[in-house]
């Protein structure tokens, strides 16, 4: 992310977990992840980062990744992508 993309965020950066940053890994969801808005990158990471339960969390981290893999969505609402 670069400088001047932190710098237009309202809400605090969250970071990559290793677990999340190896499943995005492993379903080969890397570029799909990193071609998302910044706000929408860090929106996702704090939402999984604020669930209580670590089967939220699951469920949080799921959604994310099949979001990313459809490409149609974001938090369940529609997604065109970065031309729409």
């Amino acid at each position: 992310m670069t400088s001047e993309a932190k710098s237009r965020l309202k809400r605090p950066l969250q970071s990559m977990p290793e677990d999340i940053a190896a499943r995005l890994t492993a379903r080969g969801l890397s570029a799909a992840y990193a071609a998302r808005p910044p706000y929408q990158r860090n929106d996702y990471l704090g939402w999984i980062a604020r669930a209580k339960r670590e089967a939220t969390r699951e469920k949080r981290i799921a959604q994310m990744l099949d979001e990313l893999e459809a490409g149609d969505a974001y938090m369940k609402m529609p997604y065109d992508g970065p031309s729409g």
